[in-house]
C-alpha cells in the first residue's frame, strides 16, 4: 500500500485548490438601454423580458 513519505502542508494542499473561483453575476443591457442583473425584473420599466 502506498504511503506518503512526508506530510503535505496546508499551504501546499491549498495550492492545488486554487482553480476554484467565485464568479460574479454579469449585468446585461436591457432593451431600453438600462443595465440590469440577468433573470431579474427591470426596476425602471417593471418588465421581466422585453
Amino acid at each position: 500500500m502506498a504511503v506518503p513519505k512526508r506530510r503535505v502542508s496546508k499551504t501546499r494542499s491549498a495550492k492545488r485548490r486554487t482553480h476554484y473561483k467565485v464568479t460574479l453575476p454579469m449585468p446585461v443591457k436591457d432593451s431600453d438601454g438600462t443595465w440590469k442583473m440577468p433573470h431579474r425584473v427591470n426596476k425602471t420599466t417593471g418588465e421581466y423580458k422585453n
